[in-house]
């Protein structure tokens, strides 16, 4: 199988409502013997396996996938996932200067359910560069989206915020 269909993709979304049911070792490998059905370079495989691995507390192992996928040609919002997910590992390891890079070209992709969290871990990014303002910015930019009143101007003074920096 290449390509996942419904039933696949049914038993996974069963077996992910069971990640806090299991022990991690046995819920790692259970994705493992899931994906196993995929050819090894399946792009929603390799998510898969990165998203196991984090889940159970390995970002370490789950970067590595997570590359792999995309490289993999892996698309849709399970692409999208991939990256930001991939940037939030690379910052708890370490490397806010990556995760930054890929979150901030996350941004120029096209809109979807998922542009909070785009800007939620890339201001988590920010602030361990030391780029506090700029994480303030692009937070209540976020958030001024979905406010039922003074959109405009919680947008405008969050931009303000970074503009005032560079005075």
């Amino acid at each position: 199988m290449n390509t996942p269909d419904t039933a696949w993709e049914a038993r996974l979304s069963e077996l992910w409502k069971k990640l806090d049911e299991l022990d991690a070792n046995d819920f790692v490998a259970q994705i493992e013997a899931l994906t196993s059905e995929l050819s090894p370079d399946n792009g929603v495989g390799l998510f898969e396996r990165g998203c196991a691995q984090d889940s159970t507390g390995h970002p370490e192992n789950a970067v590595p996938l997570y590359q792999a996928a995309i490289q993999s040609g892996l698309t849709g919002i399970r692409r999208r996932r991939a990256t930001i997910q991939m940037a939030s590992s690379l910052r708890a390891l370490g490397d806010a200067k990556q995760a930054a890079a890929l979150l901030t070209a996350e941004l120029n992709e096209p809109s979807d359910e998922l542009d909070g969290a785009v800007h939620g871990f890339l201001a988590l990014a920010l602030v361990n560069l030391g780029r506090e303002r700029e994480a303030a910015s692009i937070s209540l930019k976020a958030l001024a989206k979905y406010l039922p009143r003074y959109n405009r101007s919680l947008a405008r003074y969050a931009h303000e915020i970074v503009n005032q920096a560079k005075m």
